[in-house]
This record gives C-alpha cells, structure tokens and sequence, in this order.
C-alpha cells in the first residue's frame, strides 16, 4: 500500500534515524521508538495488552520479512522480546533494516487504529514523538 497514509506513518523512523545511519542506528531508533510506545500505550492496553499488540504487529511483519520470525516469541515465550527483535536488525543491511523497520511501524498503527479508530491512535502516538504533527492536525481537525 504505496498510499499518502502509508508514507505518512512511516515517517516517525525517517525523523529518528538520518540518511546513510547504519544498521545499529536504525535497531537503536526503533528500540527507543518501541520503548516510548510501551510507555505511552502500558496505561491503557495493560502489559499484556502492549505485548500482545508487540507480538501481533512482528507476526503480520514477518510475513513479509521471514528474518523477523525468531523475534516472534520472547525467552518465556509468551512476548516479544525487543533486545532480540534489535539484534536481528543489526544483522541486516542498512537499506533492510530502514525498510523492515518502516513495516514494522506501519503495521502496528494500522493494527491499533483497526482496534481503537485513527483519531484516539494519533492522539496517543502522538505523546510518544512517533507521530508527526501534520498526522495529528489531519486526524484532528479543529471545528
């Protein structure tokens, strides 16, 4: 889906890792993206609830990207472990790792806005800094 929503929710990656980042950079960036949506959505969904929403949202991205399928289950097995979902990211190429991490990313909003609507998941990304304020503005127009 080639659309202006999807290039739209796949900015936040672009904001936090700059041209040429190598693959440690990108893991990185997506380790503290995915460390800031815990934190936003934790009070919300429950742990249980980010972590199922973490495990869905890498189960529908492998699907496309089969190298992300031994980050699928964490060590107890019942969630998605993020140190390891960042290794797998620092073994791939930089233009992988940027491509795979946009996916990840855009796979997620489209699974919390199918459960929630697209308004109340931009409100919530947006506490995050992974959200773009051209989303919020076109999410939320003023009457």
């Amino acid at each position: 889906m080639a659309t202006r929503e999807s290039s739209r929710l796949t900015v936040p990656l672009a904001f936090h890792v700059g041209e040429g980042a190598d693959s440690r950079q990108i893991a990185d960036a997506i380790g503290a993206m995915w460390t800031d949506i815990e934190s936003a959505l934790q009070p919300v969904f429950g742990r249980r609830g980010v972590d199922a929403l973490f495990k869905r949202t890498v189960h529908l991205t492998a699907a496309q990207h089969p190298w992300l399928e031994p980050a699928k289950a964490g060590a107890d097995g019942t969630a998605c472990d993020l140190a390891q979902l960042k290794t797998l990211f620092v073994a791939q190429p930089p233009t992988a790792a940027a491509e795979t991490g946009s996916a990840l990313f855009l796979h997620f909003r489209e699974l919390l806005a199918s459960l929630i609507g697209p308004r109340l998941s931009e409100q919530l990304l947006q506490t995050t800094g992974s959200s773009s304020s051209s989303a919020a503005a076109a999410q939320d127009p003023k009457p």
